[in-house]
Formats: C-alpha cells, sequence, structure tokens
C-alpha cells in the first residue's frame, strides 16, 4: 500500500499542509468543514487505497487542521477557492481530478459550475456535498460546538453511523485533539457568524440552479441515512447535474467514505479510471 506523506508548502506566503501518496493522474481531495475537520479525518481510510490509483494530494483548507489560521470576513469561500488554486499552481498540477466531502463537495460543486473556473477539473465526486443544506437539529449540533469531548462524540454520531467510530473512545479523543488546534476553533466558528439582520449563512435556500453548469463527469456519492440532508436530496442533485451518476449507500450517514470506506474506494477508483 502506498507510503502517505505529511507535507508543508507556502501558498501566497500562507503555510499550507496536505498529505500526498501515490503516483499518476492527480486527484485532490476537499475534507469537510466541522469543528476539527481535516484532510487526515476525512480520508482517514480512503487516502492509502486511491493512491494505489492515482498521485493524491489531500490538503486542509485554510482554518483547518495544520494549514495557516486566517479568516477573510469578506469573502472566505473565494478565499479558500484562490488559495486551492495557488496550491495547484505551486506543485505544478495542470489537471486533476477532484473529491470533495460535505463542504468541501459543495464547494467542489459551485467551482465546477463557473464559467471561469479556476480549478483544473477533470473529472469530479462529490461525496454527500452540493445540493441543499437544511438548518435541522443535527446541523445544530455541528455549529453549536462548545469544545468539549462531549460535545465531540455528539459530532461525530452526526457524521458517522459505523458503530466501530462512534463508538471508539480512541477515535473521539483524535477528532477532539485536532478540533483544539490553535486557531482552529476560532476559523470554524468564524463561518458560522453573520451580522444581526443579515438572515441564515446556510441552507434554507433553494438549491442553486448553477448546478446545471457543472460540465464535469460527476459522480454523486450519497447515504442513505444522512441526517444533515433531507431525504431525497441526492437524486434531486443527480437530476440537476447533467449527464451525473449516482450511488446511494442506503445504511450510510453523512460521510460514506468513512461509514463503507472498501466500498467507496472500489466505486471511486472505477469512476476516476475511465
Amino acid at each position: 500500500m502506498a507510503e502517505i506523506h505529511s507535507r508543508f508548502v507556502l501558498v501566497d506566503g500562507l503555510r499550507t499542509h496536505y498529505l500526498e501518496a501515490g503516483k499518476g493522474f492527480p486527484l485532490v481531495l476537499l475534507h469537510s468543514g466541522e469543528f476539527g475537520g481535516c484532510a487526515e479525518l476525512s480520508w482517514e481510510f480512503n487516502l492509502a487505497s486511491l493512491a494505489d490509483h492515482f498521485h493524491v494530494i489531500a490538503p486542509d483548507w485554510l482554518g483547518f487542521g495544520q494549514s495557516a489560521k486566517v479568516f477573510s470576513f469578506e469573502d472566505m469561500a473565494s478565499f479558500r477557492v484562490r488559495h486551492i488554486a495557488g496550491l495547484l499552481r505551486t506543485l505544478c498540477i495542470e489537471r486533476a481530478h477532484f473529491m470533495g466531502n460535505s463542504m468541501g463537495g459543495s464547494v467542489l460543486a459551485a467551482v465546477a459550475a463557473r464559467d471561469d473556473c479556476p480549478w483544473p477539473i477533470a473529472r469530479i465526486v462529490l461525496a454527500s456535498g452540493g445540493g441543499f443544506a437544511p438548518e435541522n437539529e443535527a446541523r445544530q449540533v455541528l455549529n453549536s460546538y462548545d469544545g468539549s469531548r462531549a460535545h465531540m462524540a455528539r459530532i461525530v454520531a452526526v457524521l458517522v453511523r459505523d458503530p466501530k467510530l462512534r463508538d471508539d473512545d480512541a477515535y473521539i479523543d483524535k477528532r477532539h485533539r485536532i478540533s483544539l488546534e490553535p486557531g482552529a476553533w476560532e476559523c470554524t466558528a468564524a463561518a458560522r457568524f453573520r451580522r444581526p439582520g443579515a438572515g441564515s449563512r446556510s441552507g434554507n435556500r433553494p438549491p442553486s440552479p448553477g448546478n446545471c453548469n457543472i460540465k464535469a463527469p460527476t459522480l454523486i456519492v450519497a447515504g442513505g441515512k444522512d441526517p444533515l440532508r433531507n431525504p431525497g436530496y441526492a437524486d434531486e442533485l443527480h437530476q440537476e447535474i447533467p449527464g451525473s451518476e449516482l450511488v446511494l449507500f442506503a445504511q450510510a450517514g453523512h460521510c460514506p467514505q468513512l461509514d463503507e470506506p472498501d466500498r467507496f474506494n472500489r466505486v471511486v477508483a472505477e469512476f476516476l479510471s475511465r
């Protein structure tokens, strides 16, 4: 199995951490945005297997993991998109497949739909990313993190259904420790800030019509028991993205790549290798 390397590089003067493994056509993995989110946790059970087929690059978004703890209150979404584009230029990656989980998938879908797409996209995989994200009780668990281990255990219960992870004290401890990396809580919490009267930042809006502009071949992987999405959201997303393919993991939650990693890795490798 491919060896995974932890690397650092400066991108526009900002410390950027990424995991790298494998050889061949590049595959960029974009992690989720919960408190403590990072490449190591989102792709823990996928990176080595996918590296048997691809040159895998899994960066920590700015503000997460071991990357610089910075936040743009003007437009953090665009700031992160430009940063990933800068990282790829720094690594001399001219074309790549992209896969994103949760926030990473939603950002990926939005970028892929742009006429002036700033990323060199070949194919994309959306793992519980894209589409409508409702404000519900499960999302409130994620957004209200108080930094305690008990609350992190509740977050893990929202993200995954596999009892081997949900009931694993060492796994919860690891997520809790990473969530307390200096500056990480503050950067993640900043994304939840809204000035009075500005309305909700996240999800009480219809799906973006921009999804129909996605031209790259797209695979949607969704969990059938995802508490952070409305039932049937993946079918709607599938209808919006021309020519997309949908694979439903009926028993998985919001992170199918963690609940059923072996099947997930096979499905993704087959789609991206065509």
